[in-house]
């Protein structure tokens, strides 16, 4: 059954809650390539059409298409409940799986848990993501950090260190005063302390802007999210603002998208039946809850970029597609949770 999730877009046309099977010719990929010439000889590799992240007929043979991929490997996801097995997914090198976009034609289902335990944690919890297979692999982990003027959440690949200086530091997740706009970024050098060439200075991977919701009912909350785009190797076109005026969130709000791409969460539409907006997780979310959302390109909006909802108290399903790699989709994820989003 559909989660219940809320949301308000007028205009639900797109939001159809049945997982299309598209006949779209349109491959996913080139909805993200900004940057270089387009790929004349790669068409082979990405026959797998865009699926809806949980349809029924996954294919277990996409992960062969991807074998020159460092995303591959053999451990094999097992089916909980209802849900399909996911394909193979290998973290041969977690520094390197968790920058790098999800494999085209595979889905990378993860969950993240919340651990709100100790004196703290109830402001500060701590956010694991796990992938969800048998062998729960750890990927990353999350904590706001204290004494921030703004919401500041560090992301490690230690779950027991989540140290600034550690050499685990992966990235970070920060908002603008307000709550509602968030930037991430990779652990590179902030560029006060560029290197002559530039090349150590951090990457901003995402951006996030939630919509405020003036009238302050629970009412569905809007999204939409930044990402650089990608180059004709289906490589993430490197983003290094040299200042603050050049950020993913200043090239968007000037309309100015050379190699950034902007994404939408899907619109979910009204049941008259649970008297609640819902929206298709195909299985993977159970809990209705404002938090749910998926993430979709407009022109495609049955290609499910990443999506995430509740399936416990403290639990949550969180499921990526190419071109977002798991340091963006968590990031984008701990967003949902900030305290401060006027929508709540």
């Amino acid at each position: 059954p559909p989660a219940a999730t809320s949301s308000d877009e007028e205009d639900d046309s797109d939001a159809s809650t049945k997982p299309i099977r598209s006949e779209k010719k349109k491959n996913p990929a080139s909805l993200f390539q900004t940057g270089g010439d387009p790929p004349k000889e790669k068409k082979t590799k990405k026959k797998a059409p865009p699926k809806a992240a949980e349809s029924e007929e996954e294919t277990p043979e996409t992960p062969q298409k991807n074998s020159n991929k460092k995303g591959k490997g053999k451990k094999s996801k097992k089916a909980k409940e209802e849900r399909p097995p996911s394909p193979v997914i290998e973290v041969d090198n977690l520094e390197e799986f968790v920058l790098q976009p999800a494999p085209q034609g595979v889905t990378i289902k993860c969950r993240v848990t919340r651990d709100k335990k100790g004196m703290d944690r109830g402001l500060y919890p701590t956010y694991y993501l796990h992938l969800d297979n048998e062998k729960k692999v750890f990927l990353l982990a999350g904590r706001k950090r204290k004494k921030s003027k703004t919401s500041n959440y560090l992301i490690s690949i230690d779950p027991t260190d989540l140290s600034r200086g550690g050499e685990n530091f992966i990235g970070k997740l920060r908002s603008n005063l307000m709550g509602t706009k968030f930037t991430v970024f990779d652990n590179g050098a902030n560029p006060d302390r560029a290197n002559a060439n530039w090349s150590n200075v951090r990457q901003e991977l995402s951006a996030v802007v939630y919509e405020t919701n003036v009238l302050g009912f629970k009412g569905p909350r809007k999204m939409t999210v930044i990402i650089p785009g990608m180059n004709a190797d289906n490589e993430r076109v490197p983003i290094r603002p040299r200042n603050d005026n050049d950020g993913l969130l200043m090239r968007w709000q000037n309309k100015n998208m050379d190699n950034v791409i902007e994404l939408h969460n899907k619109a979910p539409v009204w049941n008259d039946e649970t008297q609640s907006y819902v929206l298709n997780f195909h299985g993977r979310v159970t809990h209705a809850s404002v938090k749910n959302f998926q993430i979709v390109h407009g022109s495609d909006p049955d290609y499910i970029v990443m999506q995430f909802g509740r399936v416990a108290d403290d639990a949550f399903t969180m499921d990526y597609n190419y071109p977002l790699c798991a340091v963006q989709a968590f990031a984008i994820a701990l967003s949902s949770f900030d305290g401060k989003l006027a929508c709540e």
